[in-house]
């Protein structure tokens, strides 16, 4: 299992100790959401935070991109240092292309689904991805309940994977925890996305630690 902490629930004023203290917890990814206010009902950040992050940690920066028309903003979160990028199949006009400049420009791509989406819009792309986020909440937001329909979505997606003989990785993204994080992982996820899980508690290391423990 890889731990991915999502920095927006991390203390910004604090950014790369709180980074530096995942990393610390065993954490092997950083993950950084980006909304733009009109994909989902709220901002956050831009190429200069995943730059920071990379100026932070050796670890590798996943930028999950929930954005209208991203495809504009590859290059530049490319260019920021992002080792792998998500984008939204429900808000990229042309998928195939976006996932290919990704694979260009070196970068690990990715498709993330919001929970209503089924797994049918991915039936053509599926072979050309590194990885697929599955959104266990619906997105904007952190501090959210993980929405239980998507322990079934993601068996049936790592069902696919297996069945297609595909190596790609399963991703889930939103209210995961020490309480739930086993049967996510027992679903299919390779890579665990947590902001609250890992930052809200006041001591990051242990968090993550903890959550790493609680999985096996």
């Amino acid at each position: 299992m890889i731990v991915a902490p999502s920095i927006l629930a991390a203390d910004l004023g604090r950014l790369a100790e709180e980074i530096r203290a995942v990393e610390r917890g065993g954490a092997s990814m950083i993950h950084v959401d980006v909304m733009d206010g009109r994909f989902v009902p709220n901002i956050t950040f831009g190429p200069v935070i995943v730059r920071a992050c990379c100026r932070a940690t050796a670890l590798p920066v996943d930028a999950h991109l929930m954005v209208e028309d991203a495809e504009p903003y590859l290059d530049a979160f490319a260019d920021a240092g992002a080792s792998s990028i998500s984008v939204h199949v429900e808000s990229t006009r042309h998928l195939q292309r976006a996932i290919a400049h990704l694979r260009e420009r070196g970068v690990s791509p990715g498709v993330a689904l919001n929970p209503a989406t089924p797994l049918a819009t991915l039936e053509e792309i599926l072979p050309e991805l590194d990885y697929v986020l599955v959104m266990s909440v619906n997105p904007g937001f952190s501090y959210q309940k993980l929405l239980p329909p998507t322990l079934d979505k993601l068996r049936r997606l790592k069902h696919t994977v297996l069945a297609r003989g595909l190596s790609l990785k399963l991703q889930v993204d939103g209210g995961i925890d020490p309480g739930n994080v086993k049967d996510v992982v027992g679903a299919g996820a390779d890579i665990v996305v947590v902001g609250a899980a890992a930052f809200a508690a006041g001591d990051p290391e242990q968090a993550v630690r903890g959550l790493i423990e609680a999985a096996s």
